[in-house]
């Protein structure tokens, strides 16, 4: 998932959807295994929008799960990928910041791997829970997934220190050095990557961020636009250590570096 589900352009595994599902391979299913779980338990309807699908693994493990899924995305790489290699959703072109695909149309609107944190601004955050209000359909959930902002209140572990990681695909080697700063200002979460291989090509430098949310902020915006927060956890999810397995219920702490959101839509 990663940055690529955004749809950033100029984004060396946005660009190449495959070698994206090389850098971050995904056996299990593992985020599509906890939203199903977590759909069930809640009840949702069969109607899924996966917002920042990316590649569309998800969106394909949840449409064989019985539901009909919708994959929306910015990338047209990450889309032509998805429809070409993980058929069975519909896959449409939509910027999260603001969308219409039809009032009413989804029982649960669903954006993982912190999709959401693309939302710089205040603005943008109210277009994106303004428009999955306008796509939900009474009772519907949504649900999220993404970095935890308070997790950066006094800690500094993750933060400007290179992270090295490095893999093969196709022959070629990858290599890429990962630094995380924090803009207080602007409170978001920079991220500079850069990345080099073996073959001879200059090296490539990328920038990407989040918006650092704090649980009790998104709280706020999410009652502010009419929803019921149901769960407000960080973990155990998809990302977290030790990660999620069937049947786990949530946790009640928000202190991890993972959050997970489930909100509901009130029936009249």
């Amino acid at each position: 998932m990663s940055a690529s589900r955004s749809g950033t352009p100029g984004n060396l595994l946005t660009d190449h959807p495959e070698l994206y599902e090389a850098r971050f391979p995904d056996p299990e299913r593992l985020a599509a295994r906890w939203t199903e779980d977590t759909l069930r338990r809640h009840g949702a309807g069969p109607r899924v929008l996966d917002l920042g699908c990316g590649t569309g693994r998800d969106a394909a493990a949840l449409h064989r799960s019985g539901r009909t899924v919708t994959g929306a995305d910015l990338s047209e790489a990450m889309l032509a990928h998805a429809r070409d290699r993980h058929p069975g959703p519909a896959y449409v072109r939509a910027d999260l910041h603001g969308f219409d695909l039809g009032q009413g149309a989804f029982d649960a609107v669903v954006c993982l791997d912190s999709s959401l944190l693309y939302c710089h601004t205040n603005d943008q955050l109210d277009g994106f829970l303004a428009s999955c209000r306008h796509a939900l359909a009474p009772g519907g959930l949504l649900v999220a997934e993404m970095r935890n902002g308070a997790y950066f209140l006094g800690r500094t572990d993750l933060l400007d220190r290179p992270a090295v990681d490095e893999f093969a695909w196709q022959g070629t080697a990858y290599r890429s050095h990962t630094t995380l700063t924090v803009d207080r200002t602007a409170q978001l979460l920079r991220r500079t990557r850069v990345w080099t291989t073996d073959d001879g090509s200059p090296p490539t430098a990328q920038h990407s961020a989040w918006r650092l949310l704090f649980p009790q902020e998104l709280r706020r915006f999410l009652t502010a636009h009419g929803f019921e927060v149901l769960e407000l956890h960080d973990g155990p999810g998809p990302r977290t250590e030790p990660r999620w397995h069937h049947g786990e219920l949530p946790g009640t702490t928000t202190d991890g570096d993972r959050l997970h959101i489930v909100a509901r839509l009130p029936t009249p």
